[in-house]
């Protein structure tokens, strides 16, 4: 949605689509959805429907974009199989009690498909010598740190996104394409506010504190205007940190700080 507010022409991917089943959780929303609300707001929305662990679908992906568009400004990888069976990882237990095809939902449905889609991102903007990668990623505290999340492939899949960002950011960088990890902070998505049905668990959540998923599509759109967003590349960025310098605010007109899931706030 910011995208297609700062009037971008925005191919939304994934596997929903209308008319066909809905996620095994039952959560909202398709790509025709998406684009449709994109193309509202002054962008140009495509849905796109494909699977982003498949070689052959993300092949096809960028080969229409190449034909269609002639290059690609902006990559920005969000998909993470594991949302949508949340509640079947299992939390602070030790590793060995822990279901091993949570390494298939986290690894595969995330740095996997992160891969998949840098690379073919990658060899049209090398080759135009421009272009912005983002990684969305999670679990990175306020103060710069990284716990143990007590889901060791949950835990393992968000920081191997970021060690890729410094290996692509090395890579890159002479072609003049940027790659960098955005963290937001606990945003309001639909699928959260599913699984947050009552005040009490909203509350217990910090959801007072919560920013919306346009917070971060600003984050995005300001990077992408950024001449010298080069110089970020291979790093992690706060959206809280990129709206203080790039002056943008949530949909509210706020802007949320750093979140941490600690009582006393951000």
């Amino acid at each position: 949605m910011a995208l297609g507010e700062a009037g971008a022409t925005v191919y939304a991917v994934g596997r929903t689509f209308r008319g066909g089943p809905p996620p095994v959780d039952g959560a909202p929303g398709t790509i025709e959805e998406t684009a449709e609300q994109i193309t509202s707001r002054g962008g140009i929305g495509l849905g796109v429907r494909a699977d982003l662990t498949s070689v052959e679908q993300v092949s096809v992906i960028f080969e229409r974009i190449r034909s269609e568009q002639g290059g690609l400004d902006v990559l920005v990888n969000a998909v993470w199989g594991g949302n949508e069976r949340y509640g079947e990882l299992v939390w602070d237990s030790p590793f060995w009690e822990q279901p091993i095809d949570a390494w298939q939902q986290t690894m595969v449905s995330g740095p996997y498909a992160y891969l998949l889609a840098s690379r073919e991102a990658a060899r049209l903007m090398s080759a135009q010598g421009s272009g912005l990668i983002v990684h969305l990623t999670d679990g990175v505290m306020a103060d710069g740190s990284r716990p143990y999340s007590g889901q060791i492939a949950w835990d393992l899949a968000h920081a191997s996104i970021e060690r890729m960002v410094l290996g692509m950011g090395i890579d890159l960088k002479p072609y003049g394409v940027t790659v960098v990890a955005i963290m937001p902070g606990f945003m309001r998505t639909e699928r959260v506010s599913m699984y947050l049905p009552t005040a009490e668990m909203k509350h217990a959540a910090g959801f007072e504190r919560s920013e919306s998923p346009e917070y971060l599509g600003r984050a995005v759109a300001a990077l992408a205007a950024d001449a010298n967003v080069i110089a970020k590349t291979g790093s992690l960025h706060f959206v809280a940190d990129l709206a203080r310098e790039y002056g943008f605010t949530d949909v509210d007109g706020s802007q949320p700080l750093r979140f941490s899931w600690n009582a006393e706030g951000p």
